[in-house]
């Protein structure tokens, strides 16, 4: 007889069902219930990371429908209704059976679908319209509850002692930035990192995240971030490249994400090779000034903000301190946002950029990344993970933000 490692409380599945069906009703009016075919997103509303497809009905029950793993997702998904399927066709049937048939209208995650799985599906369903009802998601995933942020506080407070303490005394310069890849690896492992990071957006993937030594931190990325990195090869652009040396005088960047019960927190720490007396004046600025920018876009990020005027605020702090190139990247590397919400993937709903308007709400996790490159140096800065509350932003990854010197 098997048992589940591990269950989402019924009333917190119970919770998410009714916020989604609650902002369904205004991203996609008119749907009577939403497809969710992705396995983070079937997670994320059932318990088990199911392959294959839930329905999630305005009214009734939802019902998951398993290709493979019928068994391990009754032990670990509270849903009542957990059924087999074998093609898409079988779909309204065996919503039916379950007592929770398909509606004419039918919002659909489409970001979880590829367009060849996409187009079989409105073949299949080709008596039924299909919407888009991703927003709906996005939006209910993009508030956190209690239980959520326990598991997150807890994340973070392992993530701040890692890079923070544990790490910095384990590396030195003279090392490449693939050594201490490797021993952030052993650090991470040794205080309960789970090891897969997750991402959403299409195509973007992550494996540890960056170690950037001197002048790597600038180095042209392809990665939606501001810090470069030269990464393990031209097919592998991530953690750190064999070839570069951590040398004295030159700032290290740490992006690295943790992450505990599969959810996540990000964090940057920057370590400097040398004493606090051989930082330069430019680069002892700049950091300053990251760190202002993180304590005051933190305490404006309080309910009813939005992810633009938090932007914004951080360009004209940085344009008035005279690092509006360097600003969040130089040259091709510079990203036009702040940070991003976070949780079950890294870079969730919703960015601190220009164009989010929808007002910031109480148990929201968001990620704040100011950073500065300076030419011929690398680059600087700070990054932590914070829950909005309604005093502002508290941070769950430390409240210690300088660089660390080595």
């Amino acid at each position: 007889m098997f048992e589940a490692l591990s269950t989402i409380p019924k009333e917190e599945l119970v919770r998410r069902h009714e916020a989604c069906r609650h902002h369904l009703q205004a991203v996609a009016p008119g749907a009577g219930g939403l497809l969710v075919f992705s396995r983070l997103n079937i997670y994320y509303l059932t318990g088990t990371m199911g392959q294959g497809v839930l329905w999630l009905p305005l009214e009734g029950d939802p019902v998951l429908m398993i290709r493979k793993g019928v068994e391990r997702a009754r032990l670990e998904s509270g849903l009542k209704n957990i059924v087999p399927f074998r093609s898409y066709s079988d779909l309204p049937g065996l919503a039916g059976d379950a007592g929770s048939p398909f509606t004419k209208t039918i919002a659909a995650i489409m970001s979880g679908l590829t367009w060849q799985l996409g187009q079989l599906l409105a073949a299949k369903l080709k008596d039924y319209s299909i919407v888009a009802g991703d927003h709906a998601l996005t939006l209910t995933r993009s508030v956190k509850s209690e239980w959520e942020l326990e598991i997150m506080r807890r994340c973070g407070e392992r993530h701040h002692r890692c890079l923070y303490e544990l790490i910095p005394a384990r590396i030195r310069p003279g090392m490449t930035e693939r050594e201490i890849s490797h021993i952030c690896w052993q650090v991470f492992f040794e205080n309960g990192h789970q090891g897969l990071l997750r991402m959403q957006a299409h195509g973007e993937e992550a494996f540890l995240g960056h170690v950037a030594a001197g002048d790597s931190g600038n180095y042209p990325s392809s990665f939606n971030g501001p810090l470069g990195l030269r990464g393990e090869h031209p097919a592998v652009p991530v953690m750190g490249y064999a070839g570069k040396i951590w040398e004295r005088g030159e700032p290290l960047g740490l992006d690295i994400g943790f992450v505990v019960d599969g959810y996540q927190t990000d964090k940057t720490q920057v370590c400097w090779a040398g004493s606090s007396s051989d930082v330069p004046a430019d680069v002892r600025r700049a950091q300053d000034t990251c760190m202002e920018i993180q304590a005051r876009t933190a305490a404006m990020a309080c309910p009813g903000a939005t992810p633009e005027e938090i932007w914004l605020e951080s360009v004209v702090m940085a344009e008035k301190a005279g690092f509006a190139e360097g600003y969040m990247g130089l040259g091709g590397n510079k990203v036009p946002f702040l940070g991003h919400g976070i949780g079950l993937n890294i870079d969730e709903y919703p960015a601190l950029a220009r164009g989010f308007t929808e007002p910031l709400e109480c148990g929201m996790a968001l990620a704040l990344e100011p950073k500065i490159g300076i030419e011929g140096i690398g680059m600087v800065g700070v990054e932590n993970t914070f829950e909005v509350t309604p005093a502002g932003a508290k941070s769950m990854t430390g409240d210690t933000f300088d660089m660390v010197f080595v």
